[in-house]
Formats: C-alpha cells, sequence, structure tokens
C-alpha cells in the first residue's frame, strides 16, 4: 500500500475496488507485454539490417501500437466532459415513513458514493467554464444496489417532452458544416431554437444568469429536475423532487472571468476540486427534499409534473435529509471517470418514476448511449459501476465478459437448479413500481394546460433577482445573441423575451440592432427569494488569495496575515517573478510557488499586495498593477500590505470598496478575512 491509499477513507466501495487496482511500477518490476512475456526491447523497432525495412514479424511492436490505436472509446453526446470522485453519503434521520429505500431508513447510516460533474455542449476536450448546462451525478452504492441520481446546476429543463431532447441536443452543438464554435451556445442555431421553442425561456434566463457560470463545483447547487415517487413499506406514494445544497453555499464567476479562465486554465474547475480534496477541505453537499402528498397534485399554479417549472421552495420547503462528502480522488481516470455510466432507471425499492413525461423518456437513451460507447451488456460490471452487493441473474456473453458463470441453467423458471436465481418478494427486497391508477385514450397531447405556460415562472425568476444579477443577466443574453449573424433571430428573440420583462426585452433591442418589441410582459408579480445568490451562505474558507510578493517585504507582518488566512482556511498560492524563495526584511525566507508568467489575476478570489523588490522592478511592478486593475474591476477583495501600499492610488473616480489596507491597522489579518468572505463588492466605484 503506497501512502495515499494509506490516507483513504475505507468504505465497501473502496475496498471492491482494491483487487481491481495495480501497480506496473516499483524496484525489480519488469516490462511484459498482455500475454505475460517478458520485453527486452521496448524502444526500437525490428527491421532487417540497421538500414532496412521493419519487419512483420514484430509482435511485440503490433500489440503495443494497436492496442494504442484502441485506446479512445467514443464520449458520450452530451456531458462528454466530466470528472469524478468518491465519497459518503450519510442520513441525517430515518424516512422510512416515507419510502422503504434503505439507504434513507435510519439516522447516520453511510452509503459510499461516486459522483461525476460536467458539462454538457462541449466536447471531452473542451473548457470547464463554459456558459453551459452542467451534471451533477450521484451514484449510491447502496445495500440494495445501486441508486443513480443524475442532477444539473438548475432545477427546471429545457423541455418538457423527452421527443424534443435530439432537436435541442443539435441546436446547441456546433455547426454541423463546420464544426464551430466548440463549447457555447453563442451561435444562430440555438438561439433560433430558443426562439422557436418557447418552453425553452425559463431554463435559458438560469442558463444565462450567474447560475450558469459555477465559480466551482463545490459551490454549485444540483437538482435531478424530475419529479419521483417516495414509496413507503405500506405502498403509500408521495411526490418528491430533490436537490443538493453545496455548504459553501452557492458562487459563480463573472461572464469576463469564466471567458478569460477558459483559455487560460481551461481545467480551472477540475484543479479546484483536485487542490479541495489533496487539502483535506472536503466538499460537502445536503441532501433537500420538495415533498408534495399525492392528493395534492392539483393544488399549485404549476403542474408537478413538468420539469420547466420549479416547485418555488418558499411553498415547498427544501428539507434537508443528510449530507454527502467528497474525499477521495479516483486513482485511474479513464478506468473510473470515463467509464463511468449512470442512468436515471438505475432505481432502488421506494424510489421510483411518476408519470413526469421527461423522466419516463429519460428511461432508455442512458442505457442505449453506454450499450453504443462500451459495445457491451457488461459495462455495470466495470469496477466503477459495479454494486456493492451480490449479482445473480441469467445475463450472459457479451464483450468484455469477465465474470466466469458456472452454471448450467440460465434461464428462468426452472426446475434444474429449483428455480433459482428466484424471485424477491417486497419483503425479501424485490423492487415493486408504485401502484399508481392509470387511465384515459393513447394520445400525444400535453398533460396539462399549465404545460403550456412558458413565462409564468421565467418571469418568476427575473423578480427573484437582485439588480446586481439582472444586469449580469441581460448582459450575458446580450453578449450570446450579439454572436448570432440572423437579424431574424436576433428580432424573433426580443419579441419572445418581452413576455418575460418588457424593459429587458427594449434593452436587448437597442443593443442588438433590432425593433423595439411591442406587447409587454406576462402579469406576474410573485417572486422566490430562495432563487437569487445573494442569499446563500458566504465564507473566507477555501476562497483562493494570490500573495503577490518580492524581496524585501515586512517579515512579521506578512507571517501573521498569512497565520491568519491559514486558519481560516483560505487556500493561497506565494507569486512573483521568479520561482525559488524571496526574503525579508528580517531575513526570513518565503518559497515562491507561483508566478506572474504562469498565473493569471482571474484564477484567484483575492490578492494581497505586499509588493517589495526584485531584478526587473518595473516588470515586477506591472505585473502587480495587472493583478491591482483585474481584481479591483471584477469587484474583488484586495489586501494590501505596509510595503504595499504604493500601488494603490485613490481619487475621485474609485471609492476602494473591498480594499482593506494593514498601515495602521492592528486587526488588518481579521478584517482581510471578512472582505474575503464577502467575496465581491458590487458597490464599488
Amino acid at each position: 500500500m503506497d501512502k495515499d491509499k494509506d490516507k483513504r477513507q475505507k468504505d465497501k466501495k473502496d475496498e471492491q475496488l482494491e483487487k481491481y487496482r495495480k501497480k506496473n511500477t516499483g524496484p525489480g518490476k519488469k516490462m511484459t507485454d498482455d500475454t505475460g512475456v517478458r520485453v527486452s526491447n521496448d524502444r526500437t523497432t525490428l527491421r532487417a539490417g540497421k538500414r532496412g525495412p521493419g519487419l512483420w514479424q514484430d509482435f511485440h511492436f503490433y500489440k503495443k501500437q494497436s492496442h494504442f490505436d484502441r485506446e479512445r472509446i467514443p464520449e458520450k453526446v452530451v456531458h462528454a466532459r466530466g470528472f469524478g470522485v468518491y465519497g459518503e453519503f450519510e442520513a441525517y434521520k430515518s424516512l422510512k415513513n416515507l419510502t422503504s429505500a434503505h439507504f434513507l431508513g435510519k439516522a447516520g447510516r453511510k452509503t459510499p458514493v461516486f459522483v461525476r460533474f460536467s458539462n454538457f455542449v462541449g466536447n471531452k476536450g473542451s473548457k470547464d467554464t463554459a456558459v453551459d448546462i452542467r451534471g451533477f451525478a450521484t451514484k449510491f452504492y447502496t445495500e440494495e444496489g445501486n441508486y443513480d441520481m443524475l442532477a444539473l446546476q438548475f432545477p427546471v429543463f429545457i423541455l418538457a417532452d423527452g421527443m424534443k431532447f435530439m432537436d435541442v441536443t443539435h441546436a446547441a452543438k456546433p455547426n454541423p458544416k463546420v464544426h464551430v464554435p466548440q463549447a457555447t451556445t453563442a451561435h444562430d442555431e440555438f438561439w433560433d431554437y430558443v426562439a422557436n421553442n418557447q418552453e425553452s425561456a425559463h431554463m435559458v434566463m438560469w442558463l444565462m444568469s450567474m447560475r450558469g457560470r459555477p465559480r466551482s463545483w463545490r459551490m454549485m447547487d444540483g437538482w435531478p429536475i424530475n419529479t419521483f415517487w417516495f414509496v413507503n413499506e405500506h405502498g403509500k406514494g408521495t411526490f418528491v423532487r430533490f436537490k443538493w445544497i453545496p455548504k459553501l453555499g452557492v458562487h459563480s464567476l463573472l461572464l469576463d472571468e469564466a471567458n478569460i479562465i477558459g483559455g487560460v486554465d481551461p481545467d480551472f474547475h477540475r484543479r479546484d476540486i483536485i487542490e479541495a480534496i489533496e487539502k483535506g477541505a472536503y466538499p460537502e453537499y445536503e441532501l433537500g427534499v420538495q415533498l408534495i402528498a399525492e392528493e395534492d397534485e392539483y393544488k399549485f399554479d404549476f403542474d408537478v409534473l413538468d420539469d420547466t417549472k420549479l416547485w418555488p421552495e418558499e411553498e415547498i420547503p427544501v428539507q434537508t435529509i443528510g449530507k454527502m462528502t467528497l474525499n477521495r480522488l479516483v486513482d485511474n481516470f479513464f478506468a473510473e471517470e470515463e467509464q463511468s455510466a449512470f442512468d436515471p432507471a438505475n432505481l432502488v425499492p421506494g424510489i421510483d418514476f411518476t408519470n413526469d413525461p421527461v423522466l419516463q423518456s429519460r428511461a432508455f437513451p442512458y442505457r442505449d448511449t453506454e450499450l453504443h460507447r462500451h459495445h457491451s451488456g457488461n459495462f455495470e460490471n466495470l469496477p466503477v459501476n459495479k454494486p456493492i452487493v451480490e449479482q445473480n441473474y441469467n445475463l450472459r456473453r457479451s464483450y468484455l465478459r469477465h465474470r466466469i458463470d458456472v452454471d448450467n441453467v440460465h434461464y428462468h423458471k426452472n426446475s434444474l437448479a429449483g428455480n433459482t436465481p428466484s424471485e424477491a418478494s417486497p419483503e425479501e427486497g424485490g423492487y415493486v413500481s408504485f401502484p399508481e391508477k392509470v387511465e384515459g385514450n393513447i394520445t400525444r397531447d400535453v398533460p396539462s394546460e399549465s404545460f403550456e405556460d412558458f413565462f409564468s415562472q421565467a418571469r418568476l425568476f427575473w423578480n427573484s433577482l437582485s439588480s446586481v444579477e439582472k444586469k449580469d443577466l441581460l448582459e450575458t443574453i446580450i453578449f450570446h445573441l450579439q454572436y448570432v449573424k440572423s437579424k431574424s433571430v436576433r428580432q424573433q428573440n426580443v419579441d419572445m423575451w418581452v413576455n418575460v420583462d418588457k424593459e429587458m426585452a427594449t434593452i436587448m433591442a437597442d443593443e442588438l440592432g433590432v425593433d423595439r418589441p411591442k406587447g409587454t410582459h406576462v402579469p406576474v408579480t410573485k417572486s422566490s427569494p430562495a432563487i437569487s445568490q445573494l442569499n446563500t451562505p458566504f465564507y473566507a474558507y477555501t476562497q483562493k488569495v494570490g500573495v503577490l510578493i518580492g524581496n524585501g517585504f515586512d517579515g512579521r507582518e506578512v507571517r501573521n496575515v498569512l497565520h491568519v488566512l491559514k486558519k481560516n482556511g483560505v487556500f493561497m498560492d506565494i507569486i512573483s517573478n521568479k520561482l525559488g524563495t524571496v526574503t525579508g526584511n528580517d531575513g526570513s525566507k518565503m518559497e515562491v510557488n507561483e508566478t506572474f508568467l504562469t498565473k493569471y489575476p482571474v484564477l484567484y478570489d483575492s490578492i494581497y499586495v505586499v509588493g517589495g523588490s526584485a531584478k526587473n522592478q518595473d516588470k515586477f511592478n506591472a505585473d502587480i498593477m495587472n493583478f491591482i486593475h483585474e481584481q479591483y474591476k471584477h469587484y474583488k477583495p484586495i489586501g494590501v500590505a505596509t510595503t504595499g501600499q504604493s500601488y494603490i492610488q485613490t481619487s475621485n473616480k474609485n471609492n476602494l470598496a473591498g480594499v482593506v489596507f494593514a498601515a495602521n491597522n492592528p486587526n488588518f489579518g481579521e478584517d482581510f478575512v471578512s472582505a474575503i468572505a464577502k467575496q465581491r463588492f458590487w458597490d464599488r466605484k
């Protein structure tokens, strides 16, 4: 066992994976091919003479190259770019009165999990920070089999019926002729789809809002969007929607930051969660449920089965029922993350499908996609997907069959094997579907009239935003539509968005070079304070600070400040003009781990301006000023050491909101931490 494995927090899934782990390096390890034959030369091909042609009999080269040629598997059609981590879910209380699901049946019960975060539109090589729909898929390795909970960072979906899923995906993906742009919806086809499929309006507002640009996966909500049944042991059903709530609150990047980070560090979100887990600042999320009694199905002004509508938290409160902690990185990205498979049809007793049209249509394509990707029905037996419970079934063969079934009998019913494997009764844990009453004629009609109310909740969303968030949303929509070349599509969008807010649509028209809209917005005055990110928790914990420093710094002052930051769980990089060490005025030395050449201001939540001397002082000063300018422009907190005060000049044009000075301030460390926790100073000038 290596040092990292010793640190593992063992659970049943980790113990199961141990037998699949293989270490190829180490003292005495000799190279072999895949048949176990030792290799004497892995550097040059077999040739007929030193300058002669290669020989077909070079079987070692053939084995090596042919395996390499097949290392890739088809990427997922959507959510291709992903990253997975392991963790643990712990129930806060028993929900036996609501569901027979074992993992929710007892307070303190722990269940291993694997979570995959992903982006919807872009390919595997695209950027983390795209304005995009993000997946938040959780696989619970329960004592009753695997349960997959597939969430997005929004509570609503872009369509109300799965029949349109191919269409919206085609519209969002790159242009089929030239295959650009990648990982963005800033193009004609997507916005043409939006204007002509107006049930998309509500989710597009969430997408274009700050929610579409999370600061971190650790600071992102997750909503499975669909309506499920909770079913208890007595067969009573309760409508349920789930929500993952990050303990750090919900925080976002500005559009400008997201665009720049996508270029300078496309792996930004991956690095963020890796750093947090490696430092022991494990991401935590509470699992919440919203519950509606079966008899209250028609009580609300929205249809509980409509995924383009949220359940307002002020009407249907979110009750927290457990906490998930992500505490372990994968050992091998391809074997675990890339081969992981999720399916909303992976259910356990006590959780069932409702007649939610999107959920009904999701029961088919996930498994079908993985059958295509893996060319085999055996993908559920890959280590990352394998349940921790016993699997007894009559499924056989297909590609990559690792288990060796030794039974003569592989059918049901039978007498030769005592009719085993036998069916399990509900009391024995057998899955039983909720006996919901169904009646009516076969039809393609929508389930209710409220499915065709496209703008009431979009207006609710708009009403719920702060002025800062409204301005951000409007600028983001305009940014995307200014990439649209078709004037007709721009006009259609303006004419659609007037249903949400007339002032918003009018500003859009002026910025997009089209006619101002006629009509006005729908008469909805309700709001939901839970929607605004300004009402989320704010902490300094795990916020990332860039310490800009040169030689001659005040050793005592800087050490004290860094101690306060570390005590509050703030992450830090020491940044200077070159790697190595910088020396303070008292002879103390500090290790520089990043440079101005490799790091950009947008990668930090805050900066601590220490200053000092450098070999090329003009370049050093210019780099610091660039960091200050960018941080100030993005409303971020700035801490200024006594030796760095000359970099900040007050004037009538700035109010220095969020700039904290150390000079004559004995509480500077604590004041700076408070500013870091606030994260943005929207009143800054």
